[in-house]
Parts: structure tokens; C-alpha cells; sequence
């Protein structure tokens, strides 16, 4: 730079005071920077041209920036000057930008998709969960970073923590939930892009689970009257009772509500199911049979199955495990292994098509050109499979009992 240039020493910048007499004192460096000396303080500003017009940049107050510093920002500010952009343009730019990213953090961003996308796509106990596991993982690391400003390398701090400890598929699973929350920042203008699709293949597959079930005649017989011991409450003994016969998720099974169900045609139909699928259950002589006894029990509740602690909310998601439990059929029977009990027994045993068992159990049926099946295809072969399905169950109750009944244990050898 030329002589022009860093004129101030430190001596005197740190001993220039402000006129007693109220004269306003300016000490230039060079480069458009000067000290500024007020009563109220001293300032650093610079003086520069953009555009044809005089303007004034605010580098400070000193002490707080010695004249090393002051001197970085007006060399900065001339830089900018150099590529044709205004000093404080620029600042306010970025300030806006600083301010906007502090505003839209990880869990801001989060919190905004769970209450305006997530709860109205899953159920209440999936999207609590979900909720618990960005809390639990996501937000100790991640949470008051802005979501522009987080990279892979960040989001596998956090999985491989949670691979740590040994739930592999909890890692999957808040892995997926990040990218959720990434692709609704993305298509609200506050991420570039979805930074977990660069952390695909990261994590080890996890390991399949599966739902304890029991397939076989005899185990069938034996569980449906193993169901006549409960000792619990009527809602959750009728709750088990119909688990078998109509095989859905549990989740939506306890969240069953009265206007669902269309008596006349016997039918329980909903628009919205956990995958976002609307189903319709035709319901057997059987379940209408239990339903009418539930409904002079807990009629006046808009849910089936109410919640024992209060009316107002449905039955607890775990209310027919814990009977299972009870009845000492936790490793022998879970209540989405019925589930797998209809899949198998209606196609083995009964003979009926995989697509109708599957547009059943309300999953995406697609026809040969992937298009989804609409709910109601099939529905007269499904009524006949679902009282076939009734029946069939009944039988082998029945059966058992008649066993038990008619059997006599031998006589003892006599000496």
C-alpha cells in the first residue's frame, strides 16, 4: 500500500480523546479508514464511492476493535469494492441471512414439520414416537444448529452414536427422520438440499423382526381359548377377542371409533390408515356379535375401545400385548403376529388369492401397471373370506373344546 496508508499508531489512537471544548475530532489511517472521536465514544468508520455516491461503513467501536482489526475490515471492504460490490449491501445481507439461519435451527424446522406434515400422515402414537426420537437423538447435537448449516459428517455424529449403543434400528429410523425434516426445509426454501442422501449405505442393515406368531391349527385352538381365561377389563378382553378375527394393525384396531362402522352393510371403513392407506373391514356375524356387546359397555364414548383412565382418548396401544403378556403368551404370540397368522392360514389352509389377503391387511396392492388397487376391489370375495376366516376360527375352538371335552385320561395300572 502507499504512504498513505496505516498512519495511526496504537499511542495514538489509545490516547485520542474527545474535545473539551465539544470540537468532533476525525483521525485518518489512509484508505478511507479514520477514528472517529465523539463524546459519546470512539468509532472507526471508512469512506468510500460505489455507484457515483459517497457512503459510510461502521467498522467498530474501539477499544472493543483495536486498530488491527479495524484496519482487516476496511482491507476486507475494499476487497469487495474490487469485485464490484457494495461493503454494506453485503453486511446486510449477510446479517439478514445470520439472523434468518438463527431462526430456523434444526428444531424449529423439525418441530414445524412434526405438527404441520407428520401428525397429519401417521397416527397419534407413531408421531409421538417419532417426536420422542428427535428428542432422545437428533436435537442434544443437531437441534440449535441451523439447518443450512448442517453437513453429512454432522448427521452420522449422530447415527453412529445411536449404532453405539447397539439399536441399529432406531439409527435407521432417525436417520429416515432427518431426511424428513431436511426434504420439508428443502421445499420451504430454508436447506439447499436433503444431506442424508449422502449417508446412504453408512449404516449396517438391520437385522429383521419379526412378530411372535402361531400358525398352526392345534395353536390357533388353543390361543382363542387360552382368550375365555382373561381377567381384564371387558374393553380389553372384547379388544382381544376381535384381534384375530379382523387382523389389522393394532394401532388401528384400538383407534376404532363407532361412526366408522356401517351396521347395515357391516362394515367398518377409514380414510386414513398408518401407511395413508383408507381401508374397509367387511366384519363377520362374529364381530358384529362383540361389537353390539362393546357398544352397551362404551357407546357413549366416540371411540370402540376408550382409554381406562379417560373416555376421551382411545386404549392404550399396548392394552392387548399386555393381555398376551398376562396370559404368559409374550414369546408365543404378539398383536401383529395375527397379522401373520391370517396371511398364512387363509392362503395355505383356506386357498385364498395373495391379492385379496393383502388388500386386507391394507397394504398397497398394485396392479401390473404399479397403479394402487382402490379400497373397495375385491370387496365381495373379501366378505366371503373375512366370515370364512370367522368361521374357520370358530371351528377350531370348537373342535378343541369337543376334544377336551370327550377325552379320558386312563386308569392307573392297578399293583
Amino acid at each position: 500500500m502507499g504512504r498513505t496508508v496505516n498512519k495511526l499508531t496504537e499511542n495514538t489512537v489509545k490516547h485520542a480523546r474527545f474535545d473539551k471544548y465539544g470540537k468532533r475530532t476525525k483521525l485518518a489511517d489512509g484508505g478511507g479508514l479514520y477514528l472517529d472521536v465523539q463524546q459519546a465514544g470512539r468509532y472507526w468508520r471508512m469512506k468510500y464511492r460505489f455507484g457515483g455516491k459517497e457512503k459510510l461503513l461502521a467498522l467498530g467501536v474501539y477499544p472493543d476493535v483495536p486498530l488491527k482489526q479495524a484496519r482487516t475490515r476496511r482491507d476486507e471492504a475494499k476487497r469487495l469494492l474490487a469485485e464490484g460490490i457494495d461493503p454494506i449491501t453485503f453486511r446486510n445481507t449477510n446479517r439478514r441471512q445470520r439472523v434468518e439461519a438463527a431462526a430456523n435451527t434444526f428444531k424449529t424446522v423439525a418441530l414445524e414439520w412434526l405438527e404441520h406434515v407428520h401428525k397429519k400422515s401417521v397416527g397419534e402414537s407413531t408421531s409421538g414416537r417419532n417426536e420422542r426420537r428427535l428428542e432422545m437423538y437428533a436435537y442434544p447435537k443437531l437441534g440449535r444448529v441451523p439447518v443450512s448449516e448442517i453437513e453429512p459428517p454432522d448427521v452420522l455424529t449422530v447415527l453412529r452414536d445411536i449404532e453405539k449403543t447397539g439399536h441399529l434400528d432406531s439409527a435407521h429410523r432417525v436417520k429416515t427422520l432427518i431426511g424428513q425434516v431436511f426434504r420439508y426445509a428443502v421445499s420451504t426454501g430454508r436447506a439447499k438440499r436433503d444431506v442424508t442422501a449422502d449417508l446412504r449405505g453408512i449404516l449396517p442393515p438391520p437385522k429383521p423382526k419379526h412378530h411372535a406368531a402361531i400358525v398352526t391349527p392345534e395353536e390357533i385352538a388353543k390361543l382363542l381359548i387360552l382368550f375365555d381365561s382373561y381377567w381384564g377389563t371387558p374393553t380389553v378382553y372384547l379388544a382381544l377377542k376381535i384381534s384375530p378375527y379382523v387382523f389389522l394393525r393394532p394401532g388401528d384396531l384400538r383407534t376404532m371409533r363407532w361412526d366408522e362402522i356401517d351396521w347395515e352393510d357391516a362394515i367398518w371403513a377409514r380414510e386414513k390408515t398408518k401407511n395413508g392407506e383408507a381401508f374397509i373391514v367387511p366384519l363377520a356375524r362374529q364381530v358384529i356379535e362383540l361389537l353390539r356387546q362393546l357398544q352397551q359397555i362404551n357407546g357413549r364414548s366416540e371411540w370402540v375401545f376408550p382409554n381406562g383412565h379417560s373416555r376421551k382418548r382411545p386404549m392404550s396401544d399396548n392394552a392387548v400385548n399386555s393381555a398376551l403378556k398376562r396370559l404368559e403368551q409374550r414369546d408365543v404370540m404378539t398383536p401383529h403376529g395375527f397379522r401373520a397368522m391370517a396371511r398364512t392360514v387363509l392362503a395355505e389352509r383356506l386357498g385364498f388369492k395373495t391379492e385379496i389377503i393383502e388388500m386386507q391387511l391394507a397394504h398397497r396392492v398394485r396392479d401390473v401397471h404399479g397403479r394402487a388397487y382402490n379400497r373397495t376391489t375385491w370387496l365381495p370375495e373379501r366378505r366371503t373370506m373375512m366370515q370364512s376366516w370367522a368361521d374357520y376360527l370358530d371351528d377350531l375352538k370348537k373342535q378343541d373344546e369337543n376334544a377336551s371335552a370327550t377325552y379320558q385320561a386312563p386308569r392307573p395300572e392297578t399293583i
